[in-house]
């Protein structure tokens, strides 16, 4: 007899409205409450969902893929990225297009947005004077912004790009109202009903974006560069098994996919990297002497290799990792799970954030302790802030990359320090983690040896 475990008994619509106006606060709730599997049922029309932050549970999962479980695309964001989205597919046609993405994120071409990272980390902190406060949530933005365009887009320049960025930023801003959340779990709020009305808005400015995305495609098609090493170049030139190229609304589900999740996903946990590191000035103090051991102007394949940087990056996205839960999973064929038999087309989805916070795992969970992943080697199935298996985050290493090396930059070149000691809670923006006051900081000022800094800036 098939049994979906136990979780709260609340009607489905106040489950949604609790859990959205505290997502941590309920998940960690439900976990002790009901352990590492629980039922959830958020909104009226949605099925039950089941929660799972057993290590060896979630490893059934991804390793059953294609046998006993399905992918199921994320339907929530087909409003904003479109039908064709890496997020949005499943089946056939996201093995197709992750096939024709995934070089442009190869380790061999990490190499090429190296220096475009660490030369945009420095060009924009220049750009503060000694004394002046800051939100890290805001520069970061600025910084991860400024990084994917270039990377994406490549050295194209004028309006269109710098238009493109404003929109962008002004509906990621706009997202951060629970309003606006709640637009995408419940559909019959989405009414456009002119620019002023919420959906509206959102409307008005996707159609901006898309204007501006056609035109660049066109142009880009129209004046192609076969040498050309932006991803969007990459992906023009991108054939599939049948030798068939991504049409231009593909392109542009892709390069919204990219362009939304890149900035908005690598400003959070860069945000959460300054506030983690100058929480701990001792941690801050390590890297600098790590950095300090390379000499000036190091290559940056060789910082993000320094052992404990990538140890405090690690830590970084295990106790603030920007996604709290990976792509759900459904059941393909009846499923035994943690004495559960778990009937077709339950959805599953592991909850990265419990995982993240198991003591069994991490002893002391909410310290920040980034020697844990100096001692230990956690298996994929313990440790996955941009989820796993077939779903895993296309752009992981890219965001990585660029996490150690801004963080190394602005460490080891800038004097900053906190503007309050108390701690900082993390809130949802979509489905990402960000700090809730955005992190306020001074600029104390450079460092004595900024030479690595004159090197890197680059007007851009």
């Amino acid at each position: 007899m098939t049994k979906l475990p136990n979780g709260p008994k609340t009607q489905p619509l106040l489950q949604l409205i609790l859990w959205m106006n505290d997502t941590l606060g309920y998940m960690e709730k439900a976990a002790k409450r009901y352990g590492d599997i629980f039922t959830l049922q958020l909104g009226a029309k949605s099925k039950s969902v089941v929660y799972v932050s057993n290590p060896q549970a979630i490893q059934q999962i991804f390793n059953g893929e294609s046998k006993q479980f399905r992918n199921a695309g994320n339907q929530l964001f087909q409003p904003i990225l479109g039908s064709s989205s890496l997020i949005v597919l499943t089946g056939n046609n996201h093995r197709r297009h992750r096939q024709l993405i995934m070089p442009s994120f190869h380790g061999s071409r990490l190499k090429a947005y190296g220096d475009i990272i660490c030369q945009t980390t420095a060009q924009i902190f220049s750009q503060l004077t000694p004394g002046e406060d800051f939100f890290a949530r805001s520069i970061t933005e600025h910084i991860s912004g400024k990084i994917i365009l270039k990377s994406v887009f490549g050295d194209a320049q004028g309006n269109r790009l710098q238009k493109l960025d404003q929109l962008i930023s002004s509906l990621l801003e706009f997202a951060k109202y629970p309003l606006v959340s709640g637009m995408f779990f419940l559909p019959f709020l989405r009414k456009d009903l002119g620019k002023w009305s919420p959906w509206g808005y959102v409307c008005h400015i996707m159609r901006q974006i898309d204007e501006l995305l056609y035109a660049e495609i066109q142009e880009r098609r129209q004046q192609y560069n076969p040498e050309g090493t932006d991803i969007l170049n990459l992906l023009i030139s991108a054939r599939d098994e049948a030798g068939e190229p991504m049409t231009d609304q593909e392109l542009r589900d892709e390069l919204v996919t990219l362009v939304f999740g890149g900035k908005d996903g690598i400003a959070s946990a860069m945000a959460w990297s300054l506030y983690w590191v100058y929480h701990l000035p001792n941690v801050a103090e390590k890297l600098r002497q790590e950095i300090s051991s390379l000499g000036t102007s190091p290559d940056p394949l060789t910082i993000v290799r320094l052992p404990y940087l990538s140890a405090v990056c690690k830590e970084i996205l295990r106790i603030s990792p920007v996604e709290i839960q990976t792509q759900p999973r459904i059941v393909a064929s009846p499923v035994e799970m943690m004495g559960y038999e778990l009937p077709i087309d339950t959805v599953l989805i592991p909850a990265i954030y419990l995982l993240h916070q198991r003591e069994d795992l991490y002893p002391q969970p909410q310290e920040f302790i980034p020697e844990r992943f100096i001692d230990k080697q956690f298996a994929y199935y313990e440790y996955m802030p941009f989820g796993g298996g077939s779903r895993r985050c296309i752009g992981a290493a890219f965001a990585e990359f660029a996490l150690k090396l801004v963080l190394a930059t602005t460490v080891s070149k800038y004097d900053l320090t906190l503007a309050s000691d108390r701690p900082i809670k993390p809130v949802l923006s979509g489905l990402n983690l960000v700090p809730s006051d955005g992190v306020k900081m001074k600029f104390i000022g450079m460092r004595v040896s900024d030479s690595f800094v004159e090197d890197k800036v680059l007007a851009i």
